[in-house]
């Protein structure tokens, strides 16, 4: 599932966008595509958004490709550790200022003997300079980044916007090449629905995301992610009504031809479809919080949204 077009891994910055460079870091996987983006903004006096894994050669490559350069500003989208583990490398050579959402934190409390499939995947050592919010402005040397916060795949997560170049980084809340992984208790699927449609408003016709190649339409891929959702919403109610209780019942018949390696997140990511379809009441919940519940219809099954 990777993009054998991107640039990998390469110790070298590529225009990707007007006053936009990319460098990739070598981390490429089943959720990775072919790894990291870490992009740098303007030139001469420059900002990094998303530093990427905690890989020196990585640390290297991004300080290789900025040499003559000053680093003012360092931008997290999001606090998983294949984004955000370079940063205090890439801020101790820098002295760089660093700008995210804040510490990472989860979308509910975890339920006694509930297992949280992703926690090594969190930077729970993240403390920023500066927290910042959606609608904040954050001016540099020839270029102005505005805040987009866009909750759901994470709860900290922010897209920036770059409107002189006319894009938006989109972090991992929206990608090209897969949709995104939403995962309770870390996510949730109602905060990144409503996110979809924030970052659907912007004017800005591209999408520089957090892995794989620039998305060229941007409203074009985020109704096909909502239509996406809305499906596996409907499969789900379709499942329920025709009797599965559990998830690992559902994820059989909805997800049979998923990449094994792929089943644990298709799992979360039924979960936080039942999650939401319970806070909607449509969908009641009994047993042990989590992916040991068992679900059944609230009452009749209305339309999907």
């Amino acid at each position: 599932m990777t993009d054998s077009n991107a640039d990998v891994a390469r110790p070298v910055a590529t225009l990707i966008a007007p006053g936009v460079r990319r460098v990739v870091a070598p981390n490429a996987g089943p959720f990775t595509a072919d790894g990291t983006n870490t992009y740098v903004v303007g030139a001469g006096r420059v900002a990094v958004i998303d530093p990427g894994p905690d890989d020196a050669a990585h640390v290297g490559a991004i300080l290789a490709a900025l040499a003559g350069e000053t680093v003012t500003h360092i931008f997290l989208t999001h606090t998983h550790r294949d984004h955000s583990g370079a940063l205090p490398a890439l801020a101790a050579a820098t002295g760089a200022t660093v700008r995210s959402g804040g510490p990472h934190r989860l979308a509910r409390a975890l339920a006694a003997g509930e297992d949280n499939a992703f926690a090594e995947s969190g930077d729970t050592s993240h403390a920023p300079d500066l927290v910042i919010a959606d609608g904040e402005r954050v001016d540099g040397d020839g270029w102005t980044i505005e805040v987009v916060a866009t909750p759901g795949h994470t709860m900290n997560h922010l897209a920036y916007a770059l409107p002189a170049a006319g894009v938006v980084f989109s972090g991992d809340h929206v990608m090209g090449w897969a949709p995104s992984i939403v995962a309770p208790p870390e996510g949730a699927m109602g905060a990144y629905m409503a996110s979809l449609d924030r970052l659907e408003a912007r004017p800005e016709p591209r999408l520089l995301p957090g892995h794989g190649e620039p998305v060229e339409d941007a409203k074009a891929r985020i109704d096909a992610l909502r239509r996406h959702r809305q499906g596996r919403e409907a499969a789900i109610l379709a499942r329920i009504a025709a009797g599965d209780h559990t998830i690992p019942e559902m994820v059989a018949a909805i997800y049979r031809d998923t990449d094994p390696r792929l089943l644990v997140a298709a799992r979360l990511s039924a979960l936080a479809h039942l999650e939401d379809l319970v806070r909607r009441g449509l969908v009641t919940q009994a047993g042990p919080p989590g992916e040991g519940g068992r679900f059944a219809p609230a009452q009749a099954l209305p339309p999907t949204r």
